[in-house]
């Protein structure tokens, strides 16, 4: 489905943080719930089915590999859950957890006929393990998108990708020289924070959307940590210099004056690092901007 200004929400809660050294994330879908996500998508004219968390293993410290595993095995979950919602019609909308959730996500949409994907993120997440300084695999999600990375995870969904050229980033302000490298050979267009500043957040959204022209099923990817942490403190790589609140909203409405959001998956929650609930309250004014909220 691509959102209209009232339609079927499916809330998807992802309660993983094993792609990360710090721990919380898992608590992030119930954050989101416990600010009013639901009631606020109510009160907005939507439709609100709330589907749960998905089943994600609690065995503490366990190893780099068993971490591989439950990742993968949540995200084959994902894959299918995004799935059924798209063929009844409906928007998923995905709770996470940490971004490495995006890896069943995106796949989901990727299934889709002329899929588009727009990343918001402080960092490029396009590391593989040959190339990530910390090997933790939320830095990783959009190169195994790409099918870089390791294979239990490049192999989950259909093996359909979304095309270089209709995958746009937008608040970078934080990548690894590897990194940096890689995504220039992939010809991802990337908005960086220094883009922002200089032209202004409506002119690089219009640029970013101008890109993505032609899609027909629109993927938010909206990592919070792509705001300054004085806004959101409740993330595990906060960065600073980030984009404001305001900014981030102009984003989201401008996204869903296109009326061509079909999915999106809001990510790095951490209620553990935040300071009364700020960071999960900010997000679902996001979302309900996102989902077609007008202020007048």
């Amino acid at each position: 489905m691509n959102l209209s200004r009232t339609s079927r929400v499916e809330m998807i809660g992802v309660p993983l943080d094993l792609g990360q050294s710090h721990r919380g994330t898992d608590v992030g879908p119930a954050a989101l719930r416990y600010a009013g996500l639901a009631e606020r998508l109510i009160d907005d004219g939507h439709e609100v089915i709330d589907r749960g968390n998905l089943n994600v293993s609690r065995v503490q410290n366990l190893s780099n590999a068993e971490r591989l595993g439950v990742i993968s095995e949540v995200n084959c979950q994902l894959y299918t859950e995004v799935m059924r919602v798209y063929e009844k019609g409906d928007f998923p909308l995905i709770l996470g957890g940490d971004h490495s959730v995006a890896i069943g996500s995106v796949a989901a949409s990727a299934a889709q006929e002329e899929a588009g994907l727009l990343w918001v993120d402080a960092h490029g997440d396009f590391n593989t393990p040959a190339t990530s300084p910390s090997g933790n695999i939320h830095g990783m999600p959009l190169a195994v998108i790409f099918g870089h990375g390791h294979p239990t995870l490049v192999g989950v969904g259909s093996g359909r990708r979304i095309r270089s050229d209709k995958v746009v980033l937008i608040g970078v302000r934080q990548l690894d020289k590897r990194e940096k490298e890689a995504l220039a050979r992939a010809g991802v267009a990337v908005f960086s924070m220094r883009a922002i500043d200089e032209q202004g957040m409506a002119c690089v959204v219009d640029q970013a959307l101008q890109r993505l022209s032609g899609v027909r099923h629109l993927h938010l990817s909206l990592d919070i940590d792509v705001m300054d942490p004085t806004s959101a403190p409740g993330v595990g790589t906060p960065v600073h210099g980030g984009v404001s609140f305001r900014e981030l909203s102009l984003l989201m409405e401008k996204v869903a004056d296109t009326r061509l959001l079909s999915a999106m998956d809001v990510v790095e929650v951490n209620p553990m690092l935040d300071i009364r609930n700020q960071t999960a309250e900010a997000c679902v004014s996001l979302i309900s901007s996102a989902l077609g909220e007008t202020i007048v």
